[in-house]
């Protein structure tokens, strides 16, 4: 499991999952959650910027439980900026990050899962922004439209190995990402004003569906992008 949102770890952890969370930062808050619990976990430090971590991480995996379940890509950056400035360097890490470590991660937890022969569970993190263009984030754009097809193809050639490949198109949340959204007055009123539940989501609204779609609750949904929203798209 890789880059899990605090809030949906302790789901997991209340529903006796064993954990493997990747920090960029050596924090312990992980560890020191589940060791209360007196459940096993694994923190591995790394940044996916780095094309050399989910090997890494996959691998450790493997090397301290012998086993994968169920992977949860929630690892995600963003640069905002108008197209016409965008640097190369910003563009080259959103895209990085946001989508060719979801693909590598992925690959590597099919691959394993195939060989296990036990199905597996494997949920993205998109965005409403799968749907829509934003304004001044094209490379985060693009890369979570780039998720929401991946989540497809891959659904498409391992639903038969018993793989559920689904994804989550988070809306409008309170989290760093959205920070200066949140601080504009005008962009958060107009925010709050299309969301018929009439506030920004919270990290804990994405709990209930994370698990559900690492239950076998989802066993036949496969290559769905579940949008939880507070009915934004519904506007």
């Amino acid at each position: 499991m890789a880059r899990v949102d605090s809030k949906d770890r302790k789901s997991y952890v209340h529903r006796e999952h064993t954990l493997v969370a990747l920090e960029l930062a050596s924090r312990g808050f992980t560890c020191e959650l589940i060791k209360r619990t007196g459940r096993r976990s694994l923190t591995v430090r790394g940044d996916l910027a780095d094309k050399t971590v989910p090997q890494q991480l996959i691998g450790q995996t493997l090397d301290r439980f012998g086993q994968l379940d169920i992977l949860i890509n929630n690892a995600g950056t963003i640069r905002r900026a108008p197209a016409v400035d965008y640097s190369e360097e910003d563009w080259a890490t959103v895209i990085e990050v946001n989508l060719s470590s979801v693909f590598r991660l992925s690959q590597l937890a099919g691959r394993e899962m195939i060989k296990q022969g036990k199905g597996g569970k494997i949920v993205n993190i998109a965005s409403l922004l799968a749907f829509q263009g934003g304004i001044t984030v094209p490379a985060y754009a693009a890369s979570k439209g780039g998720v929401a097809q991946l989540t497809k193809a891959l659904a498409n050639e391992w639903a038969k190995d018993g793989i559920n490949v689904n994804a989550i198109a988070p809306g409008y949340m309170r989290t760093d990402n959205t920070a200066a959204l949140q601080a504009d007055e005008m962009r958060n009123r107009q925010i709050l004003e299309r969301i018929p539940a009439g506030r920004w989501g919270d990290p804990d609204d994405l709990a209930g569906p994370a698990v559900f779609l690492s239950s076998s609750a989802s066993n036949y949904l496969n290559g769905h992008i579940l949008v939880v929203d507070g009915g934004w798209m519904g506007r």
